[in-house]
């Protein structure tokens, strides 16, 4: 039923009433509060309600409201999280911020371990497998080079990104891990290569697994194409 026709009957029991809800976040809603959607007041049953401590609309500036719930008694462990900023780009930017380090959690959730940043676990693995490489003959050989070269990108990338000369760094961290020194990585704070676990730069573990394993099964998906069909 409309707002409207759900408002008029609940008014005089003072039961609050929030209308215009986003499709997409009743999923969320439900689960919080341990509720069922329902279309009709005829399915208004005791088992399909949710029970909180508190339902009130909070002013926040600017002439904005929100509903805020509190005291959820379902088991569901959710939260919300209010961005505000001066205007709309900073707020994206925050909610972006928010995301990754959501990501990052989710991450050592499913992995609890950590390695170094700043390019190196790349660079010690570009070491190995090249040293690995010259083990090899033939075919085997050159894919485990090439595999060995790809991983530069990464390092390459950040320091490009960090506004560095990218094929002065990277040579100089090679030498780097080829000395042993395979916490060496790039330190965009100070312009140089350090021993990256020093300064707390860490990442995990996970992330760098799934960009490789990912980036291989891209490779390996390409490599399986025999030809392409030009179609209208």
């Amino acid at each position: 039923s409309s707002g409207i026709n759900a408002e008029w009957p609940l008014r005089p029991g003072k039961v609050m009433v929030v209308k215009d809800i986003e499709r997409d976040e009743i999923d969320f809603i439900t689960r919080t509060l341990g509720c069922r959607p329902i279309a009709s007041a005829d399915h208004m049953l005791p088992e399909h309600l949710g029970l909180a401590e508190l339902c009130e609309e909070v002013h926040i500036g600017g002439g904005n409201k929100v509903v805020s719930i509190t005291g959820c008694q379902s088991s569901a462990k959710t939260c919300s999280i209010l961005v505000q900023g001066s205007n709309k780009l900073i707020a994206e930017e925050a909610e972006r911020s928010i995301h990754d380090a959501l990501c990052v959690m989710r991450c050592l959730v499913k992995n609890k371990h950590m390695i170094a940043g700043g390019g190196a676990p790349e660079t010690e693995l570009n070491i190995k497998l090249a040293k690995y490489a010259e083990t090899l003959s033939g075919v085997d050989s050159h894919c485990v080079r090439a595999f060995a070269e790809a991983l530069e990108i990464i390092p390459f990338t950040l320091a490009e990104n960090a506004g560095l000369s990218p094929i002065n760094i990277v040579t100089e961290l090679r030498n780097r891990h080829a000395q042993g020194e395979a916490m060496a990585g790039i330190n965009v704070k100070k312009s140089c290569i350090t021993n990256i676990t020093e300064e707390n730069v860490l990442q995990p573990l996970l992330v760098s697994i799934s960009a490789v394993t990912l980036a291989s099964e891209t490779v390996r998906a390409i490599l399986k194409i025999d030809d392409i069909v030009n179609t209208r």
